[in-house]
């Protein structure tokens, strides 16, 4: 039997940028948990559009957008059907993306684009902008653009992004986009066959499409809505004034567990986050991270213990995969966020460097050097800091390493 078959029909009246598996297992999921509880005229549909690659699109085209969630934890599985997603769109469709953004019924966009498509070099924040442009040219009205991608302060970083590529259209773009700042969070590996065959198991049919991930979900989100949106805290989503704290939080503790772990459970011979977590030496090292971390983070400490008590199940959770080469992807832009800005804090106050911390970032370097790369980015950031002396690697890191990835 096929996959899942549509039976909500909710209006166009969102778009996404970088439709991947992150997009469908968070934010179309919560639009989904939001379609649930509106009546049919008040939903909201999804015309998802792709970044790098159009496979996203054909997969989900094939089922009407319709795919499966698969929730994994230690206690068992459950699914949930999205069929928030209306159009799955190749990314290289540039007439359908200005139709869509310049349609008045449209009036959220959200961006999963990763952390390297914030860059100068990339093209992502012109082909915003110019849709953007086309929308404020014909009199569509407001657009609340959503990142979602881990960096601080990520609606600020999309927006000056945006303004600067839209040039001589800038004031007309700020005048019909707001920019909004969220913390998003769920981990989201890689779909294996055996991911596929359980869903087969669970509901009887085949769903390509269907993405892996925990149960465990957040949406911090900050910033103005004047079109309206998704009733997302019907899923739990938070609207707060400021993200800061959330982001911190998520950024030197979730993330830099990852970026730390990725690099010593590889080199470890491990694959995954739960079997790197599983080794007492490695999990110790991630403790010891995260209590120099945590200063770090402008919120109560039993927030913060409770945060951490769930990380650490979250870590640990066998049934979810998620493979230390994904999350070594793009890892300089990753841990000059994650481990070196906490690091540099630390150091312009006035306080010591955490022997944790600058351990973290030793290792690090370490993969960078005796692992293969996962990009090109890493690769030549490799060569570069390989031809320094030893002694000299870490400090030229710290002092050095700037917030796109490169050497300063």
């Amino acid at each position: 039997m096929n996959g899942p078959a549509r039976t909500q029909h909710p209006p166009v009246r969102a778009a996404h940028l970088g439709l991947g598996a992150f997009h469908r297992a968070h934010q179309a999921w919560y639009t989904q948990q939001a379609n649930d509880q509106a009546r049919a005229e008040e939903g909201w549909g999804i015309a998802a559009f792709t970044g790098r690659t159009p496979e996203a699109a054909a997969l989900l085209s094939r089922n009407d957008g319709v795919y499966t969630v698969l929730e994994r934890s230690a206690e068992g599985d459950r699914v949930t059907t999205v069929q928030s997603i209306v159009r799955a769109v190749p990314g290289a469709d540039e007439r359908s993306w200005f139709d869509t953004i310049a349609d008045p019924e449209v009036r959220v966009l959200t961006v999963t684009v990763t952390e390297a498509a914030y860059s100068a070099n990339s093209s992502v924040p012109g082909r915003i902008a110019a849709a953007l442009a086309g929308r404020a040219a014909v009199g569509a009205g407001p657009i609340a653009v959503v990142s979602c991608d881990n960096l601080p302060r990520n609606g600020r970083m999309l927006r000056d992004a945006v303004l600067t590529a839209a040039g001589a259209e800038a004031a007309r773009v700020s005048d019909v986009a707001s920019f909004v700042d969220t913390v998003v969070d769920r981990i989201t590996p890689s779909v294996t066959a055996e991911d596929v065959a359980v869903v087969r198991d669970i509901t009887g049919y085949d769903d390509p499409a269907a993405v892996v991930t925990e149960p465990f979900s957040e949406w911090v989100l900050a910033g103005e809505f004047p079109g309206g949106a998704p009733d997302w805290a019907q899923a739990g989503a938070r609207f707060v004034a400021d993200v800061g704290p959330y982001e911190e939080r998520k950024l030197y503790l979730l993330n830099a567990g990852h970026s730390f772990l990725a690099a010593a459970g590889r080199l470890s011979g491990y694959e995954t986050i739960a079997e790197a977590f599983d080794d007492a030496d490695l999990r110790a090292d991630t403790e010891a991270l995260w209590a120099a971390q945590r200063t770090a983070v402008d919120l109560p400490a039993a927030e913060l213990d409770a945060w951490l008590d769930d990380l650490r199940i979250r870590f640990a959770n066998p049934r979810i995969a998620h493979r230390l080469d994904q999350i070594r992807r793009d890892s300089p832009i990753k841990v000059a966020l994650r481990l070196v800005a906490p690091l540099r804090r630390r150091r312009e106050a006035g306080t010591a460097v955490d022997v944790a911390q600058l351990h973290a970032v030793e290792t690090w370097i370490r993969s960078l050097i005796e692992l293969d790369p996962t990009d090109a980015a890493t690769a030549a950031l490799a060569r570069t800091i390989s031809a320094a002396p030893a002694a000299d690697r870490a400090r030229t890191i710290i002092d050095h390493l700037t917030p796109e990835g490169t050497l300063a």
